[in-house]
């Protein structure tokens, strides 16, 4: 998969959907891919939410109408989809600095223009990675559902969570599986456990997750948690992925945190995604 034309495919339709009712799963599905892993990239690629870059692209717009022509405010707030005009001189004024009448009168306005995606060759920080073949495999984890929008500061908060209770410690938490949501649905699913065969049996609060044999490539993170294994992920999207001879199959990805200290400026984790020759 090309990522930078499926972003800039995805960045075209909500272009064209300005003022529409449109959502991330909306567009995940015009460029064929999960939520998850539409949310995932197009973040990592602009720095933005896809939500994020809908609601300051129709503020810019619609401060740029305002200012422009005799168009009332609640006729502009109704067409970018806001459902009264006191919701969207919220909004606006957040954005902005100052409300859609104060702009009508002559004040500045902020304008974000639209985004064009484009590999740029920087320095040359070299990733370590090696590619392996693995067989299919069985994990045995604790899991839970995560909005792709939100999952990044509660990702780390499940951890927390995990280590703080003492029935889910007695299981060697160290592996965390990602696994993109099914039948269109808005989430995805993030497990903390181990490998099954570690374990008897299946405790309460746990499951088995069957992973099939996969090429996988496996990143080495070097760096104190969640920063380090954060900025991976971002590499991979921006660096790795736009010129590898390989290409993301979007299924499972596991984190694997290993023995040390998290917090540690030399502690290693990695990432491991399954992929496929170009």
């Amino acid at each position: 998969m090309d990522w930078v034309r499926t972003i800039n495919h995805a960045i075209e339709y909500m272009e064209a959907h300005l003022t529409d009712e449109v959502t991330l799963a909306d567009v995940a599905r015009q460029v064929n891919l999960s939520t998850f892993h539409f949310q995932r990239a197009f973040s990592l690629l602009t720095d933005m939410s896809p939500a994020e870059y809908l609601r300051k692209r129709r503020l810019s717009q619609a401060a740029a109408e305002l200012v422009s022509g005799d168009a009332k405010v609640i006729d502009i707030a109704m067409k970018y989809g806001y459902d009264s005009p006191e919701s969207f001189t919220k909004a606006f004024t957040r954005f902005h600095g100052v409300s859609p009448m104060q702009a009508k009168k002559g004040s500045p306005i902020q304008f974000m223009n639209r985004f064009t995606v484009r590999i740029t060759i920087e320095g040359g920080c070299i990733m370590e990675y090696t590619v392996e073949k693995w067989e299919a495999m069985d994990l045995l984890v604790h899991a839970k559902e995560f909005n792709p929008e939100t999952s990044e500061k509660e990702i780390p908060a499940f951890w927390d969570e995990y280590y703080a209770s003492e029935e889910y410690r007695k299981i060697p938490g160290y592996l965390g599986l990602c696994a993109q949501e099914k039948d269109g649905s808005n989430t995805f699913r993030y497990g903390i456990g181990c490998k099954a065969s570690e374990v008897e049996g299946v405790p309460e609060g746990f499951e088995i997750i069957h992973l099939p044999e996969y090429t996988w490539a496996i990143f080495k993170c070097v760096g104190p948690m969640p920063d380090a294994i954060q900025a991976t992920w971002e590499r991979i999207y921006k660096e790795w992925l736009p010129v590898s001879d390989y290409e993301l199959i979007p299924d499972y990805d596991i984190e694997n945190y290993l023995p040390g200290d998290p917090s540690s400026r030399d502690y290693v984790s990695e990432i491991c995604i399954p992929v496929k020759r170009k």
